[in-house]
C-alpha cells in the first residue's frame, strides 16, 4: 500500500507538471516497482493526450481552436512526426528552388541546367550533356560537342520547357535567344508558377496520406483519442506547409505581375 501511494504521488506530480509533455517520463522512484511504474507511464500517456483532446474540443464552433501539439517522443512507436514534418518541408523547399530556377523574369544560364533531355540512353539534365554559357545579355549558348547525337533532343527539351525559349541549332551549338520581358511573358511565368504550386501540393498530399495511413494501422492498439490527435497533428503540419506554398505563390505572382 505504501509503495502504491508513493507511485500515486509521483503520478500526480507528472500530471500537473508543466514540463510533463516536454520530456520523457522519469525512471522508477525509490521503492516503486518497475511494473507498477510502467502502468503509471501508460496512464500518464493517456491522460496527457486526453487532456489535450479536451482542450481542443472545449473550443466551441465559430471560435478559434487551439493548435494540437503532441510530444513526438510519446508517439514515436506509432509514427515519426519529426520525419513527417521534414518530408513536408522538403516539398516546400523544392518549390522555392523551382521558382528560383524556372520562374524568373531574367533568364540565366543556370535556369537551363536542370531541363530534362530525353535521349535513347535515358533522361539527363541538360548540363550533363552540354556546356551552358552566357554569350551576351541576350544570348545563351549550349555546346553539345561531347554529345552531338543529343542535340536535337536538347533543342526539343529547351523548346518545351515552358520558359518561352526558341533555340536555334548551329552545328553542335545551340543558340538560345533570351526573350524580351513582355507582359505576355510575365503572364506565362505566372501561370507556370501556379502549375508548379499545384504539383507541389499534390506531392504534399501524398506525404500526408502516407502518414495518415501509418497512424490508421494502430487503430486497434491505441485509443481513439490518440488516433484523433495524431491525425489532427498531421493535418495541421500539412496545412502549415500548404500555407507556406500559397505565400510563395503570392509573392512570385506579385513579383511578376505587380
Amino acid at each position: 500500500m505504501a509503495m502504491a501511494l508513493r507511485c500515486f504521488r509521483h503520478l500526480h506530480s507528472l500530471l500537473y507538471s508543466p514540463l510533463a509533455v516536454m520530456r520523457r517520463l522519469p525512471q522508477a522512484p525509490a521503492g516503486c516497482p518497475a511494473l507498477l511504474l510502467e502502468g503509471c507511464r501508460q496512464c500518464v500517456h493517456q491522460v496527457l493526450l486526453t487532456r489535450q483532446l479536451a482542450t481542443k474540443k472545449a473550443k466551441g464552433k465559430g471560435q478559434t481552436q487551439a493548435k494540437v501539439s503532441i510530444n513526438a517522443a510519446l508517439v514515436e512507436d506509432i509514427i515519426n512526426l519529426e520525419a513527417t514534418n521534414e518530408d513536408m518541408q522538403a516539398v516546400v523547399e523544392a518549390l522555392k528552388e523551382d521558382f528560383n530556377r524556372n520562374v524568373s523574369v531574367r533568364t540565366s544560364p543556370g535556369a537551363l541546367d536542370h531541363i530534362i533531355v530525353v535521349t535513347k540512353d535515358g533522361k539527363f539534365p541538360l548540363n550533363q550533356l552540354g556546356q551552358i554559357s552566357l554569350k551576351s545579355p541576350q544570348l545563351i549558348i549550349v555546346n553539345m560537342t561531347n554529345f552531338p547525337e543529343s542535340t536535337a533532343a536538347a533543342m526539343k527539351a529547351i523548346r518545351e520547357s515552358g520558359m518561352n525559349l526558341n533555340p536555334e541549332a548551329d552545328g553542335t551549338l545551340i543558340r538560345v535567344p533570351i526573350p524580351k520581358v513582355t507582359r505576355e511573358h510575365r503572364e506565362s511565368l505566372a501561370k507556370l508558377a501556379k502549375q508548379s504550386t499545384n504539383k507541389s501540393k499534390d506531392s504534399l498530399r501524398k506525404v500526408r496520406s502516407k502518414s495518415m495511413n501509418q497512424v490508421k494501422k494502430f487503430k486497434s492498439k491505441v485509443s481513439e483519442d490518440t488516433i484523433w490527435l495524431l491525425e489532427k497533428q498531421i493535418q495541421q503540419m500539412a496545412d502549415n506547409a500548404a500555407a507556406e506554398m500559397d505565400k510563395l505563390l503570392a509573392a512570385k505572382t506579385k513579383e511578376l505581375l505587380g
